[in-house]
This record gives structure tokens, C-alpha cells and sequence, in this order.
């Protein structure tokens, strides 16, 4: 064959080769990308499927996030009913939420009656609710704060049982027989634990879960080392006890210290309040100028605002940190 034949053909099937290309790069059939998904992973499931299970997969994210923030924050549904149970409610949780939404309801019928602004009735009903939570609260410090006086007497008992020759369960059924609760159940919850055979660090462990207290957690630590590493427990539980103490001596001297302060915060924070209240039944049209003027209104948020950034530095002031 010649070479001017064969350079013929080399460029006619080259030409045709580069047509094709073109052509099929243009016009052809191009592979939808979800299907070539497909083709490589069988398990992946293009359309409204995937889209669903990815939206799913978001939502639970998001979800489990938001638990986390809650969980940290404290007000998580546990922390909730760890809150009721820390306070030993007589009542159940159940009978206390009606008690919630009967009275939402007395404060924002009374406000009715007494032909209050309508800004009142979300106020009132909100006030209705926080009352019993408030008083659960409460309710759950007042025995936190007893637990936490009857510590260094619970410690220093403890350690006079060790040194006599006394176990830590037999030293602890000790606590739990001489001195008042909420100090004496606890102790004797973990007490029968260790006698039924469940170790001591777990049942330590479970009493600093019933009862959040720093003063605890530093009991549990040194108890939990002292088996693990060995020591002195009586020796380091006094000194705890002393430091608990000593702790509690500062802390009322701060609290005398401050108790002007916190005074004067409470009557200025609750003065605008009790004056707006006189003034509304004196002289009701008086005061609806601040709600129905527009200049009111301005006046009415920078004194709420103000009033707020009042009672923060107050706080922060009087609380002084040990």
C-alpha cells in the first residue's frame, strides 16, 4: 500500500473518531449523577427516598443536639424530674401541674375581674405556673443546704467510727442511726446498698447523683481513693470536715456583709412594681398613658430594660463567690 493511501485513512478515521467524540458530547445520552451513585453503591437510594432519610438523619441531629444543650443548661426533662425527686415532693408530679393550671387560671380570672390591661393575663398566667415550680426549687435548696450542715458532723462521726475499728458500711449505719435527714436516709440508703452487695463506689457514686453537693463529691473522692491507693481515711475526713466548717464560717460573714445589699436590691427591684400598682388603682387613666401613648410605650421598655440591667449588676455585686 502506498504511504499516500495510507495517510488517507489515517485521517479519514481520524476525522471520523473526532465526529463521533463531538457528536456523542453533544448529543448523546449523558449518566444521570444519582445513577452512577447507584451503579457503584448499590446501597445508596437516589429520590425522594435518600432526600427523606438524609432530612431524618438532620432531624435527629438537631435533636439530639438540642437534648445535649438542654441537658447542660439543666433544664432537660431528667434534670426536671431529678429536680422533683431531690425535693421530696409529698405530692406527685402530675397533681402539681394541676395545681399550676388552676391557679394560671384563678390569677388570670382575678385579673379579669379587676378589668386589668390584656398585657396582664400572659403575665399572670406565667406567674401562675413559675409559682409552684419556684417553690420546688426552693424546696429542693432548703434540703441541700441542710444536707451540706450536717456534712462535717457526718464526717467527723464517720472518722472517730474508723478509728474505733469500724468498717466504712458499719460507720455509715452509724451516721444513719444518730444524726436527722435528709443526712441520715442518705447515708443509710448507701449503707443498706454495700450491705446487699453493691460496691461501695457504685453506691457513693449514687448518692452524689441524688444529692448534687461539691462538699459530697470531695467526701466520695477521698473515700474512693483511700481504697484504691490507701491512707488515712479519718485523717483526711477531718480535714475536709474542718474545711467544710471553716467554709461555712466565711460564707456567713459574707452573707452578713452583704445583707444591706441585698436588701436595698429587693426594695429597688420590687418599688417600680408596687408604685405601678398603686398608682393603677388611684388613677387608672393616669397610667394607661404608658400603654396607650407611643412615647409611653418607649418609656414603659427602656424602664423594663433598665429595671433588668438594675437587678443583674445587684446580683453580681452581692454574690460573692467562695
Amino acid at each position: 500500500m502506498s504511504p499516500v493511501l495510507i495517510t488517507i485513512l489515517a485521517v479519514f478515521v481520524g476525522t471520523a473518531a473526532l465526529c463521533a467524540a463531538v457528536g456523542m458530547s453533544v448529543f448523546g445520552h449523558r449518566e444521570d449523577p444519582l445513577k452512577r451513585l447507584e451503579r457503584l453503591n448499590p446501597k445508596f437510594m437516589p429520590g425522594k427516598k435518600n432526600s427523606r432519610i438524609l432530612k431524618e438523619e438532620l432531624l435527629a441531629e438537631g435533636a439530639a443536639g438540642l437534648a445535649e444543650l438542654w441537658e447542660r443548661i439543666g433544664i432537660s426533662p431528667r434534670a426536671i424530674s431529678s429536680w422533683y425527686r431531690q425535693a421530696e415532693m409529698p405530692i406527685p408530679a402530675w397533681l402539681l401541674l394541676a395545681v399550676a393550671g388552676l391557679l394560671s387560671v384563678g390569677l388570670i380570672a382575678t385579673a379579669k375581674r379587676l378589668h386589668t390591661p390584656t398585657f396582664v393575663y400572659p403575665i399572670a398566667a406565667m406567674a401562675g405556673t413559675a409559682a409552684p415550680l419556684w417553690y420546688v426549687v426552693w424546696r429542693r435548696n432548703r434540703l441541700i443546704n441542710r444536707f451540706s450542715e450536717q456534712l462535717p458532723d457526718a464526717m467527723e462521726m464517720m472518722a472517730s467510727s474508723l478509728r474505733s475499728g469500724n468498717t466504712v458500711q458499719s460507720s455509715m449505719q452509724v451516721i444513719a442511726d444518730e444524726l436527722m435527714p435528709p443526712l441520715s436516709r442518705e447515708f443509710g440508703i448507701v449503707s443498706e446498698s454495700i450491705r446487699l452487695g453493691i460496691p461501695v463506689e457504685q453506691a457513693l457514686d449514687e448518692m452524689v447523683n441524688r444529692i448534687p453537693n461539691e462538699d459530697l463529691e470531695f467526701f466520695v473522692t477521698a473515700v474512693v481513693m483511700q481504697r484504691q491507693c490507701g491512707g488515712d481515711l479519718s485523717e483526711i475526713l477531718d480535714k475536709i470536715g474542718w474545711l467544710v466548717r471553716e467554709r461555712f464560717y466565711i460564707q456567713g460573714q459574707v452573707q452578713a456583709l452583704t445583707s444591706e445589699g441585698r436588701m436595698s436590691g429587693a426594695v429597688l427591684i420590687a418599688l417600680p412594681f408596687v408604685v405601678f400598682v398603686a398608682l393603677y388603682v388611684m388613677n387608672r387613666e393616669y397610667v394607661m398613658l404608658l400603654f396607650n401613648e407611643p412615647l409611653g410605650k418607649k418609656m414603659l421598655a427602656a424602664g423594663i430594660v433598665m429595671q433588668l440591667l438594675g437587678a443583674v449588676i445587684i446580683r453580681r455585686i452581692i454574690n460573692v463567690q467562695l
